[in-house]
């Protein structure tokens, strides 16, 4: 996990650390065989992206206390994966995405081009 790159080509930036995201729980959107759903897209959540993930089945905004989940509310950063933002983007309820920290591999689901027009930090 060390030495991963951002979609900017730079090093990946910690996503967030409160609540504490990624698939690894470190704070970034590191990858790794382990993670089949590809959390790679650091997004920053809207209630929209919220109501629209619990519709399909991915509630986020709940407490899970067992897995030390506080549940996310508006305005959260989190490790996202990369087809739901996907399927977000194609809805009209994307949220926006910080590219710094959004893992280089999420080239391969979504173009670098609908991740800019998306991002909340400068390109």
């Amino acid at each position: 996990m060390t030495g991963a790159r951002n979609v900017l080509g730079g090093d990946l930036q910690t996503c967030c650390t409160s609540p504490m995201t990624g698939f690894y729980r470190d704070g970034k959107c590191n990858t790794g065989a382990g993670d089949m759903g590809a959390h790679i897209v650091c997004a920053q959540v809207t209630e929209e992206f919220l109501t629209f993930s619990k519709a399909r089945g991915n509630d986020l905004s709940t407490p899970v206390p067992a897995f030390n989940f506080p549940g996310l509310k508006p305005g959260d950063r989190w490790c996202l994966c990369a087809l739901r933002w996907k399927e977000a983007l194609d809805a009209g309820v994307a949220p926006p995405v910080i590219l710094s920290s959004t893992h280089a591999s999420a080239v391969e689901y979504v173009s670098l081009n609908e991740l800019k027009a998306n991002a909340l930090d400068p390109v």
